[in-house]
């Protein structure tokens, strides 16, 4: 019995055993199968690089680098040097002590381009701000007195006017639009009072909005084309030499360039000027909705699929879009083709169009894709932060008051409604006064918006349904 028990343990550890090697040969036959495959890999991977370095034509993308010196040599001549003075400037602690008792004239350069050949010159608002006397130099050095015709600091754009006989080369506008990301550019200018720098560069990005407060309807094109001071009003060339954007900011902390800037594309730019040239001022077409970007984190907290497009929270009810039947929920898509993946892609496209002008909208609404005409309409409305929704007062409203113009609380914010219920004041009341500023329309109410510092205390005129005037003083 004892043996027995002895040689079925030595057949059990024999058997043990003899798997035990078996499973160890097997592992190291897997894992040498596994180091040939990837030895393997590599070298199809290796072999995949050599091929796509040889292929240094990339025929595949079929790209072609376009010619940037004949285009430079057409481009530069349509970029001028802009130099412009003002008698605005403060005293300093020389001034005091040195007894000079004149202002010292306040000096700004940057650049334009030449629009027209009877020329018109087309630069940035913020290059010719204040100023009395502009002098215009152009590329093969001849100077000119111009004069400002109109300017639109929303949009950063102005247009100006110098007088000659001869004919001046200018630049043709193409269609930013169109424009797409990787695209190359030139961006042309007189940096550091440098006349005739050409750049290049590529387009980064569309749609961008460099203002953290939301209170302007930016759209920039960005650039990684170098721009520097005194760029600013210079012409952005696309590959066919069209003129698809006017340089106006960089992205800085040193005020210098270290990567980025930003142009105002063409379409809008040359939307701007046009309304200068035919109605003197810039109309903005309305659309009437007001909502959100979509994201992911947004997009879930809306219940909804989409992470782009534009979702609607509010309508105005005299609106191009609750005509259309547009309703809060829908998401806008697109419009007129143009993708719509956030606010700055909405407004800027809408920067393009004026008041009656009709636009496709592409929307979603219950994941179902609809396409509705709206007729955009004037801007007739504000949002006041300290109030809410102003808007202009409708013709009928105006007789009812026995008042000329005016502007009236349409729809409180909801962060202030019950501090202005509690003192009697209720929508429709009518705002007189503003900063001692009396209002008319909510162009008053915007130039005040624009030209107040954050923390600078602001009065406020309120004439009630009553004909009663109250006055609220906030800091």
């Amino acid at each position: 019995m004892k043996k027995f028990i002895f040689y079925l343990l030595v057949s059990i550890i024999s058997i043990l055993s003899i798997l035990l090697v078996t499973n160890i040969i097997r592992n190291n036959i897997q894992e040498e199968i596994s180091k040939l495959k990837e030895e393997q890999s590599k070298d199809l991977v290796l072999k995949s690089f050599k091929t796509q370095a040889k292929n240094t034509n990339f025929n595949y993308l079929d790209v072609q680098r376009p010619d940037f010196v004949e285009i430079a040599k057409k481009s530069i001549n349509t970029v001028v040097h802009v130099k412009s003075s003002s008698s605005g400037g403060d005293y300093s602690i020389e001034d005091f002590i040195f007894g000079r008792s004149q202002r010292r004239p306040q000096m700004g350069s940057g650049s334009g381009v030449i629009i027209s050949s009877d020329g018109y010159i087309i630069t940035n608002h913020h290059v010719i701000e204040k100023a009395e006397d502009i002098q215009i130099t152009t590329n093969n050095n001849q100077s000119y007195d111009a004069k400002i015709i109109g300017s639109d600091e929303q949009n950063d754009i102005a247009l100006l006017k110098i007088e000659t006989n001869d004919e001046l080369p200018y630049a043709v506008f193409g269609d930013s639009d169109s424009t797409r990301i990787g695209e190359w550019v030139l961006a042309v200018g007189n940096p550091f009072n440098l006349t005739s720098t050409v750049t290049a560069g590529i387009i980064s990005a569309k749609s961008r909005n460099l203002d953290p407060t939301g209170r302007t309807t930016q759209s920039y094109i960005q650039t990684d084309a170098a721009v520097n001071p005194g760029n600013s009003g210079g012409a952005l060339i696309n590959d066919k030499g069209e003129l698809i954007g006017i340089n106006t900011a960089i992205q800085s902390q040193t005020g210098s360039y270290v990567g980025y800037s930003f142009a105002v594309p063409s379409n809008i730019a040359k939307k701007v000027i046009e309304d200068i040239l035919e109605y003197g001022n810039v109309q903005y077409g309305f659309l009437g909705v007001t909502g959100t970007s979509l994201n992911s984190f947004r997009a879930k907290e809306l219940d909804v699929e989409d992470t782009e497009g534009f979702f609607i929270n509010g309508i105005d009810k005299e609106s191009g879009a609750n005509s259309a039947g547009i309703k809060i929920g829908d998401i806008i898509k697109d419009i007129d083709g143009i993708k719509i993946s956030k606010f700055s892609d909405l407004k800027g496209y809408l920067n393009t169009k004026r008041p009656d002008d009709i636009v496709e909208v592409n929307l979603k609404r219950d994941n179902v894709s609809k396409k509705v005409r709206v007729q955009l309409n004037k801007n007739e409305r504000i949002n006041f932060y300290l109030i809410g929704i102003l808007k202009n007062m409708s013709s009928s409203e105006l007789i009812d008051r026995d008042l000329e113009r005016g502007v009236k609380i349409s729809e409180f914010n909801s962060d202030y409604k019950s501090y202005w219920e509690d003192y009697g004041v209720k929508e429709n009341d009518i705002i007189k006064k503003i900063n001692g500023e009396e209002i008319n329309s909510i162009a008053d109410i915007d130039k005040i918006v624009k030209s107040r510092k954050y923390y600078d205390p602001i009065s406020i005129e309120i004439l009630t349904k009553d004909n009663k005037l109250e006055r609220f003083n906030f800091r």
